[in-house]
């Protein structure tokens, strides 16, 4: 599978809402998540392991209330890496309807996701 491949499928799954099968099918088992320090509501902060890449989307899925729409960019590809942007409209349980995008990165070796990195304004 090309890096342009593991894109198209992350982005396809992304679009879909399917986070944690886009996770599963598509990240290595020792990847890595990063955030922002004080990162969003709902969010674990930075983790490594599908296991606990697994765990962080959870916490963030319990702490929506509702997912009103999802964006998703075509992916820009470089190398190893490519990137998106992801707006979410959600309602969070503890703090009300809101707008988030963001910048998102991920590093691809031998067909897997190693790494992703989010980017965004704390609000």
């Amino acid at each position: 599978m090309s890096i342009e491949s593991v894109a198209r499928r992350l982005v396809e799954l992304c679009r879909a809402g399917q986070f944690e099968a886009a996770q599963r099918e598509l990240y290595a088992q020792d990847a890595e998540s990063l955030e922002p320090p004080g990162a969003q509501p709902g969010a674990l902060g930075s983790v490594k392991g599908l296991d606990a890449i697994l765990k962080k989307g959870q916490a963030f899925q319990d702490a929506v209330d509702d997912l009103h729409r999802i964006e998703v960019s075509d992916p820009l590809v470089a190398g190893q890496w490519f990137s998106i942007t992801m707006t979410l409209d959600v309602t969070m349980k503890q703090h009300g309807r809101q707008l988030m995008t963001e910048i998102c990165v991920y590093h691809v070796k031998d067909d897997k996701v190693i790494s992703e990195q989010f980017f965004y304004d704390m609000g």
